[in-house]
């Protein structure tokens, strides 16, 4: 039986730092306020750069630093709740830049969940026998949905992007299971509307 684990990681954040004082200039909040309720400091802004150009970012850097080719990936899998368009999928749009012309492509939408749905996703796949290799990305420009005079939400996000190869190994290594779940009643805390 097939087993899947992460064999190289990979990220990317543009280079727009904004922080916790920066805020406070366009709402009112403080740094103090904002970091003990929430630890953050500072986040990462994009100025010019939409998710597909974090993703493809990334999905270089990543192909680069584990010398996998990319006509030996089988799968893109991109987790993003703020893609550039409805179509194409983001993960489309990688696997073009990269050529990964073997390979299948499409998002996953599940919030701040994404990169471990995807990951999961790309487990099962390889546990099925049937593929060997896939990018896993999680891809956010949130920054472009935020109301920036917010201080209840748009503290607490940010622009970047994270990814991995998964790959197939023997039984006995790996990931060892997945439990995954959802509880839809706190829906309304945060909220992007449609359209």
């Amino acid at each position: 039986m097939a087993f899947a684990k992460i064999s190289q990681v990979a990220h990317y954040a543009p280079a727009q730092v904004v922080t916790n004082d920066d805020l406070s200039k366009i709402m009112d909040t403080s740094d103090e306020w904002i970091r003990t309720r929430t630890g953050i400091q500072e986040r990462r802004i994009s100025v010019n750069e939409n998710t597909s150009d974090l993703a493809i970012n990334v999905a270089k850097q990543l192909i680069e630093k584990s010398g996998v080719s990319p006509d030996e990936l089988d799968f893109v899998l991109v987790a993003t709740i703020s893609p550039d368009s409805n179509m194409p999928s983001v993960a489309a749009l990688v696997q073009g830049a990269v050529g990964a012309v073997n390979a299948f492509a499409f998002d996953i939408t599940a919030a701040c969940s994404g990169f471990v749905f995807a990951l999961a996703t790309a487990e099962k796949l390889i546990r099925s026998g049937v593929y060997k290799k896939g990018l896993v990305i999680g891809a956010e420009v949130l920054s472009k949905t935020l109301d920036w005079s917010d201080r209840t939400t748009a503290v607490l996000f940010g622009d970047g992007a994270g990814a991995a190869v998964v790959s197939e190994v023997p039984e006995g290594y790996g990931i060892k299971g997945v439990d995954l779940g959802a509880d839809g009643t706190g829906g309304s805390a945060l909220c992007i509307p449609a359209g």
